[in-house]
């Protein structure tokens, strides 16, 4: 990213005038309004281009399968702000999506990137050597492999099976989705363990086979979880557990710092 002055000071995502409204070259009020849905919508305003069928098919499927996950971190930490803060929708929204790193849900970008990793390092297209070579080094370095693995679909990630069998369907299926392929082969050998192909794994495979920009990645878990957040943020404001989670989590956690010696002697003590 330039830093400092810049020359070309322009924007290619939208324009308005006293009588209309521009987004990506089309009408906001005649083209798009009522004309096209929002995981269109979505693709066009970060691509700039309207999708295909199938490239619409494969965002929505995406945006479906990531969405909701339970009460995971990010969704507790929604949850708890606004208990403590219930006018603050939007600070609440923020804590959650302020909690997708990259251990949950924006593992998505990590496992894309190293997908691109593997894909590029693969010398004459070889990909099972240059995955081979990469899960080797994350082995000695003791890291696990972005993509792969999940600690409750210990069998299988069902939401990555089916994003696959999608992808496989609308004949997206290229280079990413085999690179995935491979080192879903691969890896476990290597690691010794079971490493099924996750959500994480599958989402970048199939939407960057279907054309959407590296660069953007996190943009797509980022998305259908702040959907995933408002259904938890309304349920919140009608019937709140925020603060029962804060108990539970305080009862489930012992204190092992220095006495000040004025506790509570346990009886008998």
């Amino acid at each position: 990213m330039r830093i400092g002055k810049q020359t070309d000071a322009y924007t290619a995502i939208a324009t308005s005038d006293a009588h209309s409204i521009t987004v990506r070259g089309r009408d906001l009020c005649h083209d798009l309004i009522g004309k096209i849905g929002f995981t269109d919508y979505f693709w066009l305003l970060v691509v700039g281009e309207m999708p295909t069928s199938a490239q619409s098919k494969m965002l929505d499927a995406c945006l479906v399968s990531i969405a909701e996950h339970g009460l995971v971190p990010s969704v507790q930490a929604a949850r708890m702000t606004l208990a403590a803060g219930p006018e603050s929708w939007q600070g609440a929204m923020a804590a959650g999506l302020l909690g997708m790193g990259t251990v949950v849900a924006g593992s998505t970008e990590t496992a894309g990137r190293f997908l691109h990793e593997v894909l590029t390092g693969a010398t004459d297209g070889d990909i099972a050597a240059s995955a081979q070579d990469h899960v080797t080094q994350l082995k000695i370095e003791r890291k696990k492999v972005p993509g792969l693995g999940h600690p409750q679909h210990a069998e299988g990630d069902p939401r990555a099976l089916r994003l696959l069998e999608l992808c496989d369907e609308l004949g997206l299926s290229g280079r990413y989705v085999e690179t995935l392929r491979v080192l879903g082969e691969q890896a476990p050998g290597i690691m010794h363990r079971p490493l099924p192909v996750n959500v994480s794994g599958a989402i970048p495979a199939v939407i960057l086979d279907a054309g959407w920009p590296l660069e953007a990645l996190k943009a797509v878990p980022l998305l259908a979880r702040a959907a995933g957040l408002s259904a938890h943020l309304y349920e919140e404001s009608l019937r709140s557990i925020g603060f029962i989670m804060s108990n539970h989590a305080d009862l489930a956690i012992s204190y092992d710092g220095e006495r000040s010696g004025r506790e509570e002697q346990e009886p008998g003590a």
